[in-house]
């Protein structure tokens, strides 16, 4: 079965303008691309001592002073701007919002959008921004999400919702629109950890780590590990052995001149297929991939060479 392909566009920094993001969805639903994505962070403190899961040394890269676009904002402008991609959050933090507004936000987008949306869901690892926000909630968040991801299944699939848990409960009232997708867009739980499997297996559509950027490493023989425990998992939840499908998150750099020691999916076109390949033949079916640069055209040259030059080499 033929891989899908998503890439993350820029909503912070230089790039994240409303012309870039529009010519970069735009032209990304013309390469093929299946899928685009944003990112998520509403308020950057100064001072952040919490460790940074996909760096070497835990240091965030964010600049509190930089554009920093609200994604579910940003995906209803790029709905707009396009026909067919894809729309996912990478991820929606979900303990940062009203869970009955977020479901709101998220059904209407699915509307207006004709049925696009992906639910990229995570826990969140700042406790900073978690205080920035009023929220005492950062060490019990992964509670919260279970419960909100509930949360949001009740609302999107039931003409009275109720919901009763130990931080939200709803009755007696409706909730429309119901989002377009049956029974609900697809819920894509973000995190390579093993907390973040096992919600996977329990709630969710599909699995999507972050991998080949330090500590999150996930090469494919740890990666087949992770996925051997999330099906165990899965059926240990009383859910098929298949029901949560896997997406493989990383860094696509082009180099001719990367030697043996390259860093997967790094290197020539060949040499990146190749590596796609050893993902897919473990079980990935979805991509989600960012193309480093500095600048807009940067960024679409490099979405244009994978989609000539690599996405030709993989099984149709």
């Amino acid at each position: 079965m033929p891989a899908t392909f998503g890439c993350s566009v820029p909503t912070r920094g230089p790039m994240s303008n409303p012309d870039s993001l529009r010519s970069l969805a735009q032209r990304a639903e013309d390469l093929g691309f299946d899928s685009i994505w944003v990112s998520d962070h509403i308020i950057l403190p100064r001072q952040v001592d919490s460790f940074y899961p996909y760096a070497a040394d835990g240091v965030p890269t964010f600049k509190p002073d930089e554009s920093y676009y609200e994604p579910l904002a940003a995906l209803n402008f790029l709905a707009g701007c396009t026909q067919r991609i894809r729309l996912g959050t990478h991820v929606l933090i979900l303990p940062y919002r009203n869970p009955v507004l977020t479901a709101k936000i998220l059904s209407t987008l699915d509307v207006l959008s004709g049925g696009r949306v992906i639910l990229g869901a995570g826990v969140g690892w700042m406790e900073e921004e978690f205080l920035a926000l009023g929220l005492d909630t950062f060490h019990e968040r992964g509670a919260v999400t279970d419960e909100y991801i509930q949360l949001y299944k009740e609302l999107w699939t039931k003409d009275e919702p109720v919901f009763n848990g130990k931080y939200y409960q709803i009755s007696g009232s409706g909730f429309q629109p119901k989002p377009v997708q049956k029974p609900h867009p697809p819920i894509w739980i973000g995190g390579h950890t093993g907390p973040a499997i096992r919600r996977a297996a329990k709630y969710g559509d599909g699995w999507m780590p972050i991998g080949l950027r330090p500590p999150a490493i996930l090469e494919p023989e740890e990666l087949a590990e992770k996925i051997a425990r999330l099906r165990t998992l899965t059926v240990e939840a009383g859910r098929p052995e298949d029901a949560v499908d896997v997406t493989f998150s990383t860094d696509v750099i082009f180099d001719k001149s990367a030697g043996p020691s390259r860093r997967m999916v790094t290197g020539a076109p060949e040499q990146i297929a190749a590596d796609l390949r050893q993902y897919q033949d473990l079980g990935v079916k979805n991509f989600i991939l960012t193309f480093p640069a500095q600048e807009a055209s940067e960024l679409q040259e490099s979405m244009e060479h994978f989609s000539r030059d690599v996405m030709t080499l993989m099984p149709q």
